[in-house]
């Protein structure tokens, strides 16, 4: 009797953390993205935690002042979520993130970055949480699978109070990653 309700709780107890344990999918994704929804401030440079890409001297005055460093809004009637990188300056990007096709069983992105190019994300379900969203360079893509300097990865980790985000634009060049990628933090206006 006893190995019976061990079984039992041990079955409904799989049964549950597997039901959590589930990858995210296109729309998980697209809510998480509006969670960002607003504006963010560069947060002080005692703050700027394992990068030194707020030192650029674009971006350094922008380092602890109440101007916009990345912004989030939706755009298209909720269809596209626009992120807008380091806002009217000399660095300012802008990434759009949408469904990949009519069914949404992807979300897609581009990045229309400084570098003079655009390259294309996929959302990676399995590697993205409700505080982790990561967008891997779309491999179907000329430009992913060049030599030439590109923004490869795209991740946005949010704390769990949602006050605070550290945004990575890593790149690549020779289809190697570079060690001098754009990492930022930011702090929810």
């Amino acid at each position: 009797m006893f190995k019976k309700i061990l079984m039992s709780l041990l079955a409904t107890l799989f049964i549950t953390a597997s039901g959590y344990a589930k990858d995210a999918d296109a729309f998980d994704i697209y809510e998480w993205m509006e969670s960002l929804r607003g504006e963010w401030v560069l947060s002080p440079a005692d703050k700027q935690i394992g990068t030194n890409s707020y030192k650029n001297k674009y971006v350094l005055p922008m380092v602890g002042t109440d101007k916009t460093g990345i912004a989030f809004k939706s755009i298209g009637r909720n269809s596209t979520i626009q992120e807008d990188l380091l806002p009217n300056s000399p660095k300012q990007m802008v990434t759009m993130y949408h469904c990949k096709d009519i069914k949404c069983e992807q979300i897609k992105a581009t990045h229309y970055c400084v570098k003079q190019n655009q390259p294309e994300f996929i959302a990676n379900f399995k590697k993205s949480t409700p505080t982790k969203i990561v967008f891997d360079c779309d491999m179907s893509t000329e430009i992913c699978q060049s030599n030439e300097d590109h923004v490869h990865t795209i991740i946005h980790e949010i704390t769990n109070d949602g006050k605070h985000l550290k945004t990575s634009y890593l790149s690549w060049e020779n289809k190697k990653p570079k060690t001098n990628s754009s990492i930022y933090h930011f702090d929810r206006r």
